[in-house]
């Protein structure tokens, strides 16, 4: 159980790695745009973080794991780690991180194209200098 608990966090941290990396340089340029340089490196930092945290969270399930510590009730039987079980519990951690992460973004994206609007349209109202 303890090994399945490790995997699944290892599988949920190296996923939600790609995922930073993936998305750190457009998530970059959206924060210089809107917010500038100064301050987009501390928010992306702050971004990362919640994927991280978010995404293994999202993918290591510590309540559906205790399905194979304790009985899921009365006269029954703890489930039995097969291989089969395995896969099928490392392919939830994968698609839990995936879709813990994608919703950070969905909403950051929603966020930041709200942001660049209202940018955008306050620099159109400002009078040429």
């Amino acid at each position: 159980m303890i090994g399945l608990l490790v995997a699944t966090f290892v599988v949920s941290l190296a996923v939600a790695t790609l995922v930073v990396v993936l998305f750190t340089r457009p998530i970059s340029g959206i924060l210089r745009q809107i917010v500038g340089e100064d301050i987009a490196r501390a928010w992306l930092r702050y971004l990362q973080f919640a994927l991280f945290v978010m995404g293994i969270g999202g993918g290591v399930r510590v309540y559906d794991l205790e399905r194979y510590i304790s009985p899921q009730g009365p006269g029954q039987t703890t489930l039995e780690l097969t291989s089969d079980r395995w896969v099928l519990e490392i392919y939830q951690t994968i698609i839990g991180t995936l879709q813990s992460t994608a919703t950070v973004l969905l909403v950051f994206f929603v966020f930041a194209l709200i942001a660049y609007v209202i940018v955008r349209a306050l620099e159109s109202r400002r009078p040429p200098a």
